[in-house]
């Protein structure tokens, strides 16, 4: 509201004739309201909350400084802005209504002049106060726009990029998908275990299935005749096979940006360039073991090998299900970290539900 003449007053005082005269001089400028004791302001209030209150403090039965407290007590009403009107002029008065948060003293007998300045005062401060408030409310919400639009940006440049690497390999367009929803099955599963709940809080959770479709990257710098070999590689081939985890590494390293303080491509570095490792040590590219290896890498292990068996590739047909899961859990404490089989294990079902869903 920015219109000092749509604002409402309530007038609340025992004596008519102070009401009378305080109508009298403001209902021109503002809608005005009356009550002539404390419990019918409070209805009145409670009904249609006014813009301002000008309050009598010696009522009979509730008081003003009772009204006052009342008000201010409650979250629909506490910001309404209450001027005293009172005989009281003694310091102990004023330093009370102040306390219980009235904005202001006008003294009777008063005049009116002083009393239509004050009371245009405090609703041109209000109103300022909620046109402040709303400003702000507004430019919340486009930095909130906004961030959201650059959350989309940023996922849809992820999956463009990992779409990029999946292009290598036409037969897994929807691995990307199903991978990344792997992941984020599993993270849910283990949040609450006691080796993982200090590391998978819901953001990071989220960050992880954001991230994963990278997982993957470095392929784009393997040569085709190795990538799409048909059949076995040979042992310098799978040494070159191997190096997309750094290459997939070293891309994102190259952006430049301070992968300690950006915790996004953080684990972006670390599930391209660690869920190649193995439990038992005898993965790539650094072959660590156990819990040297990241979370994020483990978590994409699982996932990325589940996909790999019930996918068709140019060197295999698909993997059913049943024979996709027996695999996982035979490679519990050799290949993959035993608490996330355990996880996998519960959560089988939505692996099958995930493939099927984002089949390609």
């Amino acid at each position: 509201m920015t219109d000092l003449s749509k604002c409402t007053v309530l007038v609340v005082d025992d004596t008519e004739t102070n009401v009378d005269i305080l109508v009298e001089a403001l209902d021109d400028s503002y809608d005005v309201s009356v009550a002539l004791d404390g419990e019918t302001a409070l209805e009145i209030v409670d009904e249609t909350p006014p813009d301002l209150i000008l309050l009598d403090i010696m009522m009979p039965g509730i008081d003003g400084f009772k009204v006052c407290q009342l008000l201010k007590s409650k979250e629909s009403t506490k910001e309404i802005p209450i001027i005293f009107l009172t005989a009281m002029n003694d310091l102990e008065s004023k330093t009370k209504g102040f306390e219980l948060g009235a904005v202001d003293f006008v003294t009777k007998p008063f005049e009116i002049t002083e009393v239509k300045a004050r009371v245009k005062t405090h609703l041109s401060l209000k109103v300022a106060k909620e046109s402040l408030k709303n400003q702000n409310t507004i430019l919340e919400e486009m930095v909130a726009e906004r961030t959201r639009e650059l959350e989309e940006t940023k996922e849809i440049i992820i999956h463009c990029l990992a779409s990029l690497a999946e292009t290598r390999d036409p037969e897994t367009g929807g691995h990307i998908y199903r991978t990344q929803n792997y992941v984020k099955v599993l993270a849910n599963e283990l949040k609450s275990h006691d080796a993982f709940k200090d590391d998978l809080s819901d953001d990071v959770v989220d960050i992880l299935y954001k991230t994963a479709p990278l997982h993957d990257i470095g392929k784009v710098g393997v040569p085709d005749d190795i990538l799409l070999k048909p059949g076995k590689l040979t042992d310098e081939e799978f040494e070159e096979m191997k190096n997309h985890t750094v290459y997939g590494r070293d891309a994102i390293i190259s952006s430049g940006a301070d992968l300690e303080s950006n915790t996004f491509l953080r684990y972006a570095c670390e599930i391209a360039y660690s869920h190649q490792e193995k439990w038992d040590g005898s993965g790539y590219p650094e072959g660590i073991s156990g819990d040297n290896i990241p979370i994020s890498g483990r978590l994409m292990a699982v996932a990325d090998v589940y996909d790999a068996l019930i996918s068709k590739r140019v060197y295999k047909s698909a993997m059913d299900h049943e024979k996709a899961c027996e695999i996982i859990l035979d490679g519990k404490g050799s290949h993959f970290d035993p608490n996330i089989v355990d996880a996998f294990e519960n959560v089988m079902e939505k692996f099958k539900v995930i493939s099927t869903e984002f089949k390609d």
